[in-house]
């Protein structure tokens, strides 16, 4: 191995202890239906027991991660694929029943529901003639 190798290797650690700390924003897609609404979040690798969902105070937390094992017995030289964390947070509104929320992930796809409050479910009003 080359000096420059070795210094791009030995330098690139640093930097990946960084960029392991910084979590990406998953992309969202998000659909609305009269009873609630719908977010589909794109979080490739991340398993149900990496996932956490949290409603506090109003604000949605979805958070996951993806761990990769290195190989035993292997010590690695330089490294680009790493561990990725998602984040991701939602103010709710009041029309939304946060203690109804359900979620399920799916080949790497979060998919929440969050149900409207009866109270605040659109309605149409019939208009009588007089």
């Amino acid at each position: 191995m080359n000096e420059i190798s070795r210094h791009e290797a030995g330098a690139s650690r640093p930097a990946e202890e960084e960029r392991r700390q910084e979590a990406l924003l998953p992309a969202v897609d998000i659909h609305e239906e009269n009873d609630a609404v719908h977010i589909l979040a794109d979080m490739p690798g991340v398993t149900r027991d990496s996932l956490v969902i949290e409603v506090d105070n109003g604000v949605l937390r979805l958070e996951g991660e993806v761990r990769i094992a290195m190989p035993e017995g292997l010590s690695p030289l330089y490294a680009e694929v790493r561990a990725q964390r998602y984040a991701r947070r939602f103010t709710l509104s009041h029309e939304i029943d946060s203690e109804a929320i359900s979620a399920r992930i799916e080949n790497g796809v979060v998919h929440l529901t969050l149900p409207r409050r009866d109270t605040h479910r659109r309605r149409r009003i019939e208009v009588q003639a007089a």
